[in-house]
């Protein structure tokens, strides 16, 4: 059948997202796991009513830049500065854990040793969009559990560009470090002119015209998408350029205003994330995988949460917190599907490594919904008791 439009392509996505989700809530599963499976279903490997998953995974990225819009809405720079020093240790020693552990899994079932480091690479990473998406407002505004969380977060953002980086190069023995230097000097730079351009132009245009709520709404979304295009300009990434941002917005008054406004058009767009994410998923190489996968998803829930839990309690953080930040971050990222897409268009990895890298991250997006989902407070829980806006 011929390509379907835009338009009905839309249709495919919201009216049978719509569906699913009326089933899962009547069957008490998480949405975003129906948003996943219908992807699987539609997409070019299930049913093939939508083919062309690349425009719909660019569309979707627009959800990921408001997410860290708004997760830097929500959080004032000095907070921002003293979790990061907080963070910056447990990040480092977990990150080269994780990425031992998936280099050695990946040993053991035979890929080559420039396979292997490339899957250890996306073993790294948590994913920012469950992380923050399972997190209560309440808590990622004012407790210690959303600062250590953003602050892991971010530090593993950071890390994801420079492998990115070092990916987009070609050749893993070959960094181009004049470029990897000229991002760096890049990111303060950024950071410094956002702020002076908030302070002196956009808090003056949002005191003189807040009367006008299309226009305050108009706005935000232009500085934004300007802030994350800039951003990827100079090397950096359209995330990080949207937390700088929004972080460099939040000190305004009227920035909780902006970011309630926001919030349905993020989700709108993060329906489409997950779908694409299940779309994406190519069904023919899953017998080929399914073991590795099982046993590299095994290894990613039981480890990440052990892992947090035991550097959280080593810097004095409660027992009780300490699990509770693990099993959030016990997946894997949508940065490491994206690690996965550049190395293969590199030639740097197979097509069976990369469907490892993505069956692993459904895997584990699924599992440690479902832990949370189930066992912590969050937004989406299908229990009165743990349900937290």
């Amino acid at each position: 059948m011929a390509d379907p439009t835009l338009f009905q392509s839309f249709f495919l996505i919201f009216t049978g997202a719509a569906v699913v989700a009326s089933l899962a809530l009547y069957s008490r599963q998480p949405l975003l796991v129906a948003y996943i499976l219908l992807g699987m279903a539609l997409g070019p490997y299930g049913f093939q009513l939508i083919t062309n998953v690349e425009l719909i995974s660019e569309i979707s990225r627009v959800g990921i830049v408001f997410l860290l819009f708004l997760l830097g809405l929500d959080m004032q720079p000095k907070a921002l500065f003293s979790v990061l020093k907080q963070a910056t240790h447990i990040g480092l020693i977990s990150s080269a854990l994780f990425a031992s552990a998936g280099y050695a899994i990946g040993w053991l079932f035979g890929f080559s040793h420039l396979e292997n480091l490339i899957i250890g690479m996306a073993m790294m990473f948590s994913s920012t969009i469950i992380g923050i998406k399972l997190l209560p407002t309440t808590v990622l505004h004012h407790k210690h559990t959303g600062d250590l969380m953003v602050g892991l977060l971010l530090l593993q953002d950071f890390l994801a560009i420079v492998c990115l980086m070092v990916l987009l190069s070609g050749d893993l023995g070959k960094v181009d470090l004049p470029t990897l230097g000229k991002t760096f000097a890049a990111l303060p730079l950024v950071a410094v002119a956002a702020w002076l351009f908030v302070r002196w132009v956009l808090l003056h245009l949002i005191k003189t015209f807040d009367r006008f709520h299309e226009y305050i709404f108009l706005l935000a979304i232009g500085w934004c998408m300007g802030m994350a295009e800039l951003s990827e300009y100079l090397g950096l990434s359209a995330e990080i350029g949207a937390f700088i941002a929004g972080i460099t917005l939040a000190t305004s008054p009227i920035s909780q205003y902006i970011a309630i406004s926001l919030k349905p058009l993020r989700d709108f767009f993060l329906i489409i994330f997950f779908f694409s994410i299940g779309a994406r998923f190519n069904l023919d190489l899953l017998p080929a995988v399914a073991l590795s996968a099982t046993v590299m998803a095994i290894m990613v829930l039981v480890l990440k949460p052990v892992t947090y839990r035991f550097l959280l309690r080593k810097q004095s953080e409660e027992n009780r917190l300490a699990w509770d930040i693990g099993f959030r971050l016990g997946q894997i990222s949508e940065f490491s599907l994206l690690i996965a897409f550049v190395a293969i268009n590199a030639s740097l990895i197979g097509e069976k490594a990369s469907t490892l890298i993505q069956a692993t991250a459904i895997i584990t997006f699924l599992v440690s919904s479902y832990i949370v989902v189930f066992n912590y407070p969050n937004p989406i829980a299908v229990s009165d008791k743990l349900r937290r806006d």
